[in-house]
């Protein structure tokens, strides 16, 4: 058996305009200075820099890694969680080591806690790259070395460079995590090691590689064995469309070796695709950015672990994430296993729950990881555009839960607005999608917690005026001043001794009869089984009868209550505790 280490595969992963893109470029154009000791391959989505090039990049940097076999790193260029996480395969996560990236100025945001949370889930070790040192005040690049450098600034930049990192460690430190700058790393198996960094500039880069190098070396050297000639392993990371040759699969093989006129099966919508390698392509070497502007050269096979553009037929239903697998003689049983790793991720539970969609299975993975974090129940998950069947199954939920009654999107088209009765949330960041989400869902509470209210009595307190009553009974017609909280007709008023004395029969306010009146109203208001002068005087000040459990309602949700309406409460509570010491308690 043919065994050796492959690259390892390196995936980048931070907050919007942190620098992913931009450290990527620059790890880049590093290596393509030091092209003399190899240079660097573009391959489909992803950068594979040798050892050689990356000896010649962080040179004495080195000498500290034993038996330094590796052959090289692959980079993922597709940035962020979302290409992280469609770069899946059975049992975890491709990326065999990860680099998070965050702006050393603004630490730690949303979608950094969020990569923490998806690289935890897939056990996925990782370095962080803490960038743009290059804007902390004060700071002059005078040297290659980065700590070398940091020691040549003024001790204010050395402080407040400090002061940042460190305020990184303590965030770490408070999600259950250890970290340290990378010189101050005891144990790389129990920290996190910090790498600052400039994207812009190149400092920290020898470092980061060095880091990477090492870490990749030391610990994950079982997992980089492959054989070079067992049959194909990889993960569709992009399905598009290629003049003269149609729908193309970009691919990330990381085991085995794959070849033109291969049977491969690949996960797809519904059941697997069978199909066979029509042609293979890899960009010519030295490529320096954009692949698509460069020329391929057609191959006849390639090893892991890298990127290839594989052409073959009838692959209309394939898609991002999903697993590809050279078929030997076990057709019938990667079919079946094919079968179970896309089940895992696309299904319909038996509980309540909402329904999502994403652009790919590993983005799908990803929210419904991110969602069962946040104790949210998925009724059911799938793959491609909001359709018909999904908004009348959100109806049918919504029926029997209003909170479940939404679907969530991510890196899909709008709707069809025609087909749309139901709440649509689509972005393409995953945790804008939860963030408006859990924004959606509080204000959902708080309409079904007003609409609860709304069928309770309102509580009010009136004062009976003097000199205006219009007739003394049968009903007794008195002028009254609304002096806290809502007056509404066919409620039952209190005294002040707690005693239910009368009710309103009806409410004329500038002579015309209304349903309910509000705080310093001035009206006329009719009550029944009373006579003005003995039951009630003039002067008289009478409430809403509100019952306890009127009252624990209104208390479970004071948030949503006018300052007016509390006032009232806490009166009418007074006086129900005057005979009964635990009354809506």
């Amino acid at each position: 058996m043919n065994k050796m280490l492959r690259q390892p595969i390196v995936s980048v992963l931070g907050h919007v305009d942190h620098g992913k893109t931009l450290l990527l470029d620059k790890i880049r154009g590093t290596a393509i200075v030091k092209k003399e000791a190899g240079g660097i391959t573009q391959a489909i989505g992803a950068s594979i820099i040798p050892i050689g090039t990356i000896k010649s990049i962080c040179g004495d940097l080195l000498k500290s890694i034993k038996n330094l076999n590796i052959p090289g790193l692959l980079f993922i260029d597709t940035p962020g969680h979302a290409a992280f996480v469609n770069l899946r395969k059975r049992g975890g996560n491709l990326a065999d080591i990860a680099v998070l990236v965050i702006d050393v100025k603004e630490g730690l945001m949303p979608q950094t806690l969020e990569s923490i949370e998806i690289l935890r889930s897939y056990k996925t070790p990782f370095i962080i790259a803490a960038n743009k040192i290059d804007l902390i005040q004060g700071w002059k690049k005078q040297n290659e070395l980065l700590l070398k450098n940091i020691e040549a600034q003024y001790p204010q930049t050395q402080q407040a460079l400090d002061t940042k990192l460190y305020e990184i460690v303590g965030k770490i430190y408070e999600i259950g995590l250890q970290a340290d700058r990378f010189d101050r790393v005891e144990d790389f198996t129990k920290q996190i090691a910090i790498v600052p960094i400039s994207a812009l500039t190149g400092e920290g880069i020898k470092e980061l590689l060095m880091v990477l190098t090492g870490l990749a070396q030391k610990f994950l050297e079982q997992n980089l064995q492959v054989n070079m000639e067992s049959p194909a392993k990889g993960t569709v990371l992009e399905v598009k469309e290629q003049k003269g040759l149609g729908k193309v699969l970009d691919v990330i093989i990381y085991d085995g070796v794959l070849k033109v006129g291969d049977q491969v099966i690949i996960g797809g919508l519904g059941t697997p695709v069978i199909t066979k390698v029509k042609l293979l392509f890899e960009p010519e070497p030295h490529t320096e950015m954009r692949i698509e502007k460069k020329a391929f050269k057609s191959v006849k096979h390639v090893n892991a672990s890298t990127g290839v553009r594989v052409v073959a037929p009838d692959i209309d239903n394939v898609i991002g994430g999903m697993p590809l697998q050279v078929v030997k003689n076990d057709l019938e049983e990667l079919k079946e296993k094919v079968m179970q790793e896309i089940e895992g991720v696309m299904f319909e539970s038996e509980e309540e729950g909402i329904i999502i969609k994403a652009d790919t299975l590993g983005s799908l993975e990803a929210m419904m990881f991110l969602l069962k974090e946040k104790n949210v129940p998925v009724k059911k998950a799938s793959i491609g555009p909001v359709n018909k069947k999904d908004v009348i199954d959100a109806e049918g939920l919504k029926e029997k839960n209003p909170l479940n009654g939404v679907i969530l999107g991510f890196n899909i088209p709008p709707p069809d607005e025609k087909i749309i009765s139901i709440k649509v949330i689509i972005h393409d960041v995953i945790y804008k999608v939860i963030e408006d989400y859990e924004a959606w869902v509080e204000g959902q509470k708080k309409n079904l917690e007003t609409q609860a209210l709304e069928s309770l009595t309102k509580p009010c307190k009136i004062e009976l005026l003097k000199g205006y009553t219009f007739r003394q009974s049968n009903p007794a017609v008195i002028g009254c001043n609304i002096l806290l909280g809502t007056l509404e007709s066919n409620i039952s008023l209190i005294n002040l001794q707690g005693k239910e004395i009368t009710s309103v029969k009806a409410i004329q306010k500038e002579q015309e009869t209304v349903e309910k009146a509000e705080k310093n109203d001035q009206l006329a208001v009719s009550l029944t089984g009373v006579i003005i002068g003995r039951q009630i005087k003039e002067g008289d000040i009478l409430y809403s009868a509100i019952s306890e459990e009127e009252f624990r309602k209104y208390k479970d949700n004071k948030g949503l209550l006018r300052a007016d309406y509390k006032e009232a409460l806490k009166e009418i509570a007074n006086i129900m505790r005057e005979h009964n010491p635990v009354w809506g308690v």
